[in-house]
This record gives C-alpha cells, sequence and structure tokens, in this order.
C-alpha cells in the first residue's frame, strides 16, 4: 500500500497543474493533501468525484484558507474532521480516517512565522495532537501521521541550517517538539530509511530556490513504532512540479 502525502498550496491551481494526471499516472492507494484553499462550495466535480476513489474534504471556516482532503481507493470505516478543540478545528487542518489495520492522520501544521501568538498557537496545537496519538496508541491503534509539519528537525534537513536559527520552522523550541514526538513512540520514516540522504519538500518561490535546490524538508510521514514491521519505502518525490511542496510517498507491506 502506498500513502503519498502532498502540501498542494491551492487544489484548484495544482489541478491546472497536470494533478489528475499525476494522479492517473502514479495511482496512489490514498493520497493525502494539505492547504486545498477551497470550500465546499467551490469544490469543482472533477476534484471531488476522482474515478476510483472515496474523497473527504476538511475545510477552513476562513475562506481561501488552509483545507484538508483524503482520496483513497480502499474506503475508510471511518472519518472524522477535527480533534473535539474548535480553535484547531475551525481551520480545516486535522482529517483522520480509521482503516481496519491503521488510522491515518493527514494534518496541515500550523506555521509560525506570522507572530508570537501563531508560535504559541503552533506548539499548543503540536501538543495537543501528541496527547491525542497518545490515547490512540494506548488503546492499541497504529498510527500514520502525514502532512506539512512546518518544521525541519536537523540541519540535514534544511540547506542553511545556521541561517534558519532564528526563523520559526528551524526554530530550537520546534525542534525539540520534534525530539519529543521520537521520544514518545514515533518515527520519522523517511529519516528512518534514508539515515544519510539529502532531500527537501518545499522551497521558496523566491530566488529560484527550487531550481537551486535551497530548500527544507518540513513534509513527513511518522509512524507510531507499533507500526514499523511494515515500512517498506519512504521516498520524497523531488521531481514532480505543480506546488511549492512536492509530494512525499509511504509504502507498507
Amino acid at each position: 500500500m502506498r500513502i503519498y502525502s502532498w502540501n498542494v498550496n491551492g487544489l484548484r491551481a495544482v489541478a491546472k497543474k497536470g494533478f489528475l494526471g499525476w494522479i492517473e499516472e502514479e495511482k496512489p492507494d490514498i493520497l493525502c493533501l494539505q492547504e486545498t484553499k477551497l470550500q465546499a462550495e467551490t469544490l469543482p466535480e472533477n476534484l471531488k468525484n476522482i474515478e476510483g476513489y472515496s474523497s473527504y474534504f476538511s475545510f477552513a471556516e476562513k475562506k481561501g484558507y488552509s483545507g484538508v482532503a483524503i482520496y483513497t481507493k480502499q474506503e475508510p470505516l471511518s472519518v472524522k474532521y477535527g480533534v473535539g478543540i474548535e480553535r484547531f478545528d475551525a481551520e480545516g487542518r486535522i482529517l483522520i480516517a480509521e482503516f481496519l489495520d491503521f488510522t491515518l492522520f493527514n494534518i496541515y501544521f500550523p506555521n509560525g512565522q506570522r507572530d508570537e501568538e501563531r508560535l504559541t498557537f503552533k506548539l499548543e496545537f503540536y501538543d495537543s495532537l501528541l496527547e491525542y496519538w497518545n490515547k490512540e496508541v494506548e488503546c492499541g491503534k497504529k498510527l500514520i501521521i502525514c502532512g506539512d509539519y512546518n518544521t525541519a528537525h536537523t540541519p540535514a534537513d534544511i540547506k542553511n541550517a545556521k541561517a534558519n536559527e532564528k526563523t520559526s520552522g528551524y526554530l530550537p523550541i520546534e525542534r525539540a517538539w520534534l525530539d519529543k514526538l521520537i521520544l514518545s513512540g514515533y518515527t520519522d520514516t523517511y529519516r528512518s530509511m534514508n539515515p544519510d540522504k539529502i532531500e527537501y519538500s518545499w522551497w521558496s518561490n523566491m530566488f529560484k530556490s527550487r531550481e537551486r535546490n535551497v530548500g527544507w524538508r518540513i513534509d513527513y510521514h511518522f509512524v507510531s513504532n507499533n507500526l514499523l514491521p511494515r515500512l517498506k519505502t519512504a521516498k520524497i518525490l523531488c521531481e514532480v512540479m505543480g506546488s511549492d511542496h512536492c509530494p512525499i510517498m509511504l509504502e507498507l507491506e
């Protein structure tokens, strides 16, 4: 089973850049999208109903903002649109799909760059979600947590580490939370399977950053450690265009 995650930076925008053709060619079993930037009334029919897939969307209350989606060949047992915390759920950042042998979290984590208040919101979002996941694991659930985490973890995950130490997305406090996530029993699948590889999943639109490969790895598939025996491959699809992010892929046995 191949599970993909992609911050598309606008679903209607990426649809104009070959998105449907990419799905037809790649044939993901499950595709998780972040930053869809639409509402129910602005969702085109051809993007809602893709042949061979069931689709689920969580919309932000604010128009043209945030939003996540899941396309899946296999019908989930259940789907939740948030974690029951209004100030998080209102931003349309969370979709939870329960399957027979794992629970999938598709999450667009907040960006903390706007101001101190927004950074606090991001850190509180992180902690609340970790508490939620831990309870799920305590109940015997196996978790896949994919999406745009909006934080690069180590110097291997960002081109200019030293220059960005005071930038949200690479602050010590944000990186420390990823350390805590790992210590709590979760694994960064890409880094686990590619310990020495240097690849990025996001590039700024300025200064020809993608052309120069000046990027950040901020998109992840983390899994709870009880799912580790099923890991087969984890990849970053750097060649796929259409967004300032590229897709990432996790394959399970």
